[in-house]
């Protein structure tokens, strides 16, 4: 089965609404082995959605829309469907009797309806109505010569209840297999780079599919099984994903979640899990993040009982005082340096009694740098067990990009700690 996603709404146009909606279907569908090759987004405009349906049948027999079956003049994807198929639409008068219910509901009364709410409850008799339970405008699938068009509702509730409770449920019973998708999530390699690491596998393309998504701060690889049971998907799974450790398993950090998190990073959640886990406190002396660590840290529930405390010594007098960070070193190295880095991340889990000290001084930018630091420099200490180390990170990007990169790298330094143990 090929499916074309088409979503309709010059709001979409315009900017003024994310669409969301082909995001979460395209999601569903590849998550059950069905095929979208393409997506279009379309304004209030009849004439050219029915032409819309005719390119798009051209690839596909299903095509899934959103929006436009309000009440309103604008709202034509139905009446486009019965077009295209040469449908007449007519009353039903079920879906026009859960309509007038649901008003009634929120203290209407019926002369109070307004009259316009009737075209809501307008379709072909050869369509299949699909109720919706959390808006007034009912779904539907129209049928003709081997081509279907489902239409669905535009806000974002009511799509996906409707998608999950009546239009996955069809689809997942034309398809005798299962499919499974499991990932891999990699951090320390851009997508390019993973990207020419594992190209043999990711053109071969066969059971498991393979296919990178890059996220902020990590790459992730989504390996996606079918077959005619779970086992045999986790199998097909597993023996891929050796394969991909075999290659580049020194930059994952984590495997086996089965789908891609809301969040920008697992990074924050998995080192808050493994602190707590081993029963190892930290605390976090920050200059160029300026408190970005202390801020992933504390997005877990019970890090309290691990992390300590943190400060930002962003000045040197903040570095001497605070953390006892030597003024000798200071001169001699500098605020961003290895040494500096180092005495930050003694002196911060010294003063709180911490198992673990984490630290970063760095160049932000846009300015302060030169050609011995650069913008981007970025010096991380960690302290435990009375040894102190240090790494040095030159990161691209802008502010933003340079503090975020520089706090999950740190993070990443004590997953990779807290993983020997």
């Amino acid at each position: 089965m090929n499916v074309e996603i088409i979503s309709v709404g010059t709001e979409l146009l315009l900017g003024d609404i994310v669409n969301t909606n082909a995001q979460y279907i395209s999601r569903e569908l590849a998550a059950i082995g069905i095929n979208v090759y393409r997506q279009m987004t379309l304004g209030d405009n009849i004439d050219r959605l029915v032409r819309s349906f005719g390119i798009a049948f051209e690839r596909a027999d299903t095509v899934i829309t959103t929006g436009g079956l309000g009440p309103t003049g604008d709202d034509i994807t139905k009446e486009a469907a019965a077009k295209y198929f040469g449908q007449e639409m007519v009353l039903d008068q079920e879906s026009w009797k859960i309509i007038e219910d649901m008003c009634l509901r929120y203290n209407v009364s019926k002369d109070r309806i307004p009259k316009n709410n009737i075209k809501q409850a307008m379709f072909p008799r050869e369509a299949d109505i699909i109720p919706n339970k959390n808006g007034t405008a009912p779904g539907a699938i129209f049928k003709k010569d081997g081509k279907r068009i489902i239409v669905m509702p535009g806000p974002p509730r009511e799509m996906k209840a409707m998608f999950k409770d009546a239009v996955l449920p069809i689809l997942i019973d034309e398809n005798p297999d299962i499919f499974l998708s499991r990932y891999v999530r990699f951090f320390g390699i851009g997508e390019s780079g993973l990207e020419m690491e594992l190209m043999d596998i990711l053109n071969s393309q066969t059971n498991p599919t393979v296919a990178l998504y890059a996220k902020e701060g990590e790459v992730l690889v989504r390996v996606t099984a079918r077959a005619k049971n779970e086992k045999d998907c986790l199998s097909l799974i597993d023996k891929k994903i050796e394969e991909i450790k075999a290659i580049s398993g020194k930059y994952i950090y984590m495997i086996g979640d089965d789908s891609i998190s809301e969040s920008q990073s697992e990074m924050e959640r998995l080192v808050g899990d493994l602190l707590l886990e081993k029963k190892k406190t930290i605390a976090v002396a920050e200059s160029c993040t300026g408190g970005l660590i202390a801020s992933y840290l504390v997005a877990n529930s019970g890090i309290s009982d691990s992390f300590m405390e943190a400060c930002v010594t962003y000045t040197n007098d903040a570095k001497v005082r605070r953390l006892g960070v030597s003024p000798q070193t200071l001169d001699e190295f500098g605020a961003v340096s290895s040494q500096t880095a180092e005495e930050m991340a003694m002196g911060i889990a010294k003063t709180a009694g911490a198992d673990i000290g984490l630290s970063t001084t760095g160049i932000a930018g846009p300015g302060g740098g030169s050609d011995k630091k650069p913008v981007g420099l970025v010096y991380i200490g960690l302290y435990y067990k009375g040894k102190v180390t240090s790494i040095k990170r030159v990161f691209p990007g802008d502010r933003r990009k340079i503090r975020e990169r520089a706090a999950r790298t740190a993070l990443n330094e004590v997953r990779q700690l807290l993983e020997g143990e």
